[in-house]
């Protein structure tokens, strides 16, 4: 147990910075795009965002284990379940709690449970996707990205006012949100899974 929390530390120290970037990027986009092209972003934003980010994961996490064992039904479900737990966590789940233990008033919107046919698709599309590819580097950043954009447009969605603390507030949301789920998810999860050793993250297989 010791040496997988390390190994997990390990990696979640790796993928701070990036993960970081994202949310900064995200942050100042979006605030562009809110006081200066004045649109809002809706619940239907979130929504794509989302699915994205569970195409995304699936793709990673079931590649990652057919990688290792070419057992495609397996590859597919455990693709399916990380994408859509994690992804729930991150975008959802997380930000949420975070908001509210910060005074931000936030709805929850949980789409697995309000749109779950449309979910399980898109988990089922990106698991294939991934057991066809067995890519995972550039899926990996990507879903990282994207999950940024996914976290910060569910509070943008369903919270009622913005203001500059609001904005520094869901930095800290949007990167403790993103960076533990998706590792857990891409990495950690797979290799669960595999009964393996993590291995050191060198940027080749992540």
């Amino acid at each position: 147990m010791k040496l997988k929390i390390k190994e997990l530390l390990h990696e979640l120290k790796h993928h701070l910075p990036f993960t970081t970037i994202a949310t900064i990027s995200a942050i100042l986009l979006c605030s562009i795009w809110i006081y200066f092209i004045k649109i809002p972003i809706s619940g239907q934003v979130f929504e794509f965002s989302h699915e994205m980010h569970i195409v995304l994961s699936a793709i990673v996490t079931s590649a990652m284990f057919y990688k290792y064992k070419k057992q495609a039904i397996n590859a597919i479900l455990i693709g399916m379940a990380a994408s859509i737990v994690v992804g729930s966590l991150s975008d959802i789940i997380f930000p949420y709690i975070g908001a509210i233990s910060l005074g931000i008033q936030t709805g929850f919107h949980l789409p697995i449970f309000e749109m779950p046919l449309i979910i399980l698709l898109v988990a089922l599309a990106g698991s294939l996707i991934g057991i066809t590819t067995q890519k995972t580097k550039m899926p990996h950043f990507l879903h990282v990205f994207v999950s940024a954009f996914a976290s910060l447009f569910y509070l943008l969605a369903f919270s009622p006012a913005f203001n500059l603390l609001f904005f520094i507030e869901s930095f800290f949301i949007v990167l403790i949100s993103v960076v533990i789920p998706c590792c857990v998810s891409d990495i950690v999860f797979p290799f669960f899974f595999l009964g393996e050793r993590i291995k050191n993250c060198k940027c080749k297989e992540c």
